[in-house]
């Protein structure tokens, strides 16, 4: 397999993952991943992390690398799956657990919280208002959990949750990419 990519910061910096030459699957560019990782600097140590449509894991394992306590990367694809473990297995990776689901069923199942949600699903599928709706609805994220959503980069998320509040946003060749931070109830009104 001749896919890899490198894991720029933390623990295993500069050490390389394989990952699967899946339809749909487009690792988050570097450089994209070094400015996401800049603005969570300091909310990734100890956190709890969720890495939907996890493809080459690339942001799971960049944030076990930085500290996270915990990743589960959801990932449908057998075979993906398959690739991310072998991964797990090579870098030492025992904070991470790889869930082989559709994300949309996993998210139907009762939810139990996390402090960062990346998730960058396929281009062209229009999964960014359902994956949101079913991440809020379902009580998945702690308050003023950080949401991180990459996305075709003139597509416009008009239909992001209320209690969601945009931090930051930048694109990137044909990436865009966003960084929202979910507000407790009481915050919502703002």
């Amino acid at each position: 397999m001749s896919n890899k990519l490198r894991i720029i910061g933390g623990e295993w910096r500069s050490r390389q993952i394989s990952f699967d030459d899946a339809p749909g699957l487009r690792p988050t560019p570097g450089r994209v991943r070094e400015t996401l990782f800049n603005w969570l600097q300091a909310d990734v140590p100890n956190s709890r992390c969720l890495d939907l449509y996890a493809g080459s894991g690339a942001l799971g394992f960049e944030a076990a690398s930085r500290g996270a306590k915990s990743v589960v990367q959801v990932e449908s694809n057998p075979k993906t799956c398959q690739v991310l473990r072998e991964s797990c297995r090579l870098l030492g990776a025992s904070q991470v657990q790889v869930v082989q689901q559709d994300v949309g069923q996993y998210l139907m199942a009762e939810g139990r919280q996390f402090d960062l949600v990346f998730f960058d699903p396929p281009f062209g599928l229009n999964l960014i208002q359902e994956t949101s709706r079913l991440l809020s609805n379902g009580e998945w994220l702690a308050d003023f959990a950080k949401i991180y959503i990459e996305a075709e980069r003139d597509l416009v998320l008009n239909q992001i949750p209320d209690d969601w509040r945009v931090l930051k946003q930048k694109a990137a060749g044909d990436v865009g990419f966003y960084l929202f931070e979910k507000l407790p109830i009481s915050c919502e009104q703002r």
